[in-house]
């Protein structure tokens, strides 16, 4: 019989062969981007497109903190800021003999008595896993994601890869201070890694977004899941690209919208819990163009005063108040901050916050100019460079990801909405210790395990 050991646990020549070609790929972009910034020119485009391709193929972490990093003003050069952002859920899908063994496994040799059917090809690959469809014994249909082999020393090795090349890019781009970033992502990589976990924020969700029609939540199947295999209840729908290209109406891409934009932020104003991964491989469209949410590995949990500074920030921005905002960047983790470094923050700020202080209809960017959020993020950049740089903090990460990331789906979408109304809508009642004492009950009863710290 196969063993979890035989499956997880390739040894050390595994390892090595790992860390060899991601060696090549995250060496190939730091000697790209500091050549560069020397002033020696390449065809970055033709690079990022071979980065893509190599990540993609490497499968998981070092593509997920490619990622991360690409929503960040000035981490990464442009080319390889638009390859990665195009990662999606498109890596390929492992073969059958895996999944037999990666179920037997997890369930025992007779796991295929516990399923009428299960589907031989897989229906999506990802970066950690990939999902099949089946049909339990007792006839409900289910997906199941598989985690892909030896995914903990995959981690780990593309973690020690990460953060080789973030500490060799930070010497030629120094404006923005990547340890902090590194840190979270190291902590949310190893949570993704644990399936248990993720069925327990599938519960946290379920309770969060119970009282939202327009959002569905999986059940999580706790007796065919395991560290390493998630069972959930099967859910309909179809990819938002799909639905794009059958050039939907107003109406319906409003609809949408309004469905991504509750799903994504009731949790954070009401429970101070942020999805930390909006791209569009994550959820899919119901046929009343409600949303199907289907990934729940990145999940963050805030403090109610980070919450608090999120509003702070909003109010400082509407109203001019530096001060206000100066305190809201030290809610946020910021630290050490000058204000002169603060006013460039306040730029990316009102980038971020625009579509939320017009109290109107309106799409989520306005300008015609293709270039807009590239052109702001360069003078962010910039400004950062020249002020003396900034430390991100830990928990504006995952938040500016998903800010960056959902403002992508709503342009695409070409939603039209008055995003004033539904935000206000959301924090009109916020109150500090009622978050916090929500947020405590919500954990208990889905049972969601602490956060894990740094090893």
């Amino acid at each position: 019989m196969t063993t979890p050991k035989d499956l997880d646990q390739t040894g050390l020549f595994g390892e090595f062969k790992r860390m060899a070609r991601a060696s090549g790929t995250v060496g190939g972009i730091a000697t790209r981007v500091i050549g560069n910034r020397l002033g020696f020119k390449s065809n970055q485009a033709i690079h990022a497109n071979d980065l893509r391709a190599a990540l993609g193929g490497l499968k998981g972490p070092l593509m997920k903190g490619a990622q991360i990093l690409s929503t960040i003003p000035g981490a990464l050069p442009e080319e390889y800021a638009t390859q990665l952002a195009e990662l999606q859920a498109n890596a390929p899908p492992m073969a059958w003999s895996f999944v037999r063994r990666r179920m037997t496994a997890e369930l025992g040799p007779n796991w295929e008595r516990r399923f009428r059917s299960f589907s031989h090809q897989a229906v999506a690959a990802a970066s950690l896993g990939q999902v099949h469809r089946a049909t339990t014994a007792t006839g409900e249909d289910v997906a199941c994601k598989l985690q892909y082999p030896d995914m903990n020393a995959a981690v780990e090795s593309d973690l020690r890869q990460f953060r080789v090349v973030v500490g060799l890019v930070q010497q030629f781009l120094p404006a923005i201070k990547q340890d902090e970033v590194v840190r979270e992502l190291e902590e949310r990589l190893r949570e993704e890694l644990d399936y248990e976990r993720e069925a327990s924020h599938m519960r946290l969700y379920r309770a969060m977004l119970g009282h939202i029609p327009e959002v569905t939540i999986p059940l999580p199947v706790e007796a065919l899941s395991t560290r390493r295999l998630l069972t959930m209840e099967w859910v309909t729908g179809r990819g938002i690209q799909k639905i794009l290209d059958a050039n939907p109406s107003q109406e319906e891409r409003n609809a949408i919208a309004t469905a991504l934009f509750k799903a994504w932020y009731t949790p954070v104003y009401r429970y101070g819990i942020i999805h930390g991964d909006p791209h569009m491989g994550n959820f899919t469209i119901r046929p009343d163009w409600g949303l199907n949410l289907l990934d729940f590995g990145a999940i963050r949990i805030f403090p109610a005063h980070f919450i608090k500074g999120i509003i702070d920030l909003f109010n400082a921005l509407r109203d001019n108040d530096e001060d206000m905002a100066f305190a809201a960047y030290e809610a946020w983790g910021f630290k050490g901050l000058s204000r002169d470094t603060a006013a460039v923050l306040n730029e990316w700020a009102r980038f971020i916050y625009g579509p939320l202080m017009d109290d109107r209809e309106r799409f989520i960017q306005e300008s015609d100019d293709p270039n807009f959020g590239r052109d702001i993020a360069e003078r962010v950049y910039e400004g950062l460079k020249r002020t003396g740089g900034v430390r991100p903090s830990r928990e504006f990460v995952l938040v500016d990801r998903s800010a960056i990331g959902l403002g992508s789906v709503f342009l695409r979408l070409r939603a039209k909405l008055n995003w004033h109304r539904l935000f206000q809508d959301l924090i009109r009642d916020f109150d500090e210790t009622a978050l916090a004492e929500r947020q405590k009950a919500a954990l208990a009863e889905a049972r969601v395990p602490p956060p894990l710290q740094g090893l």
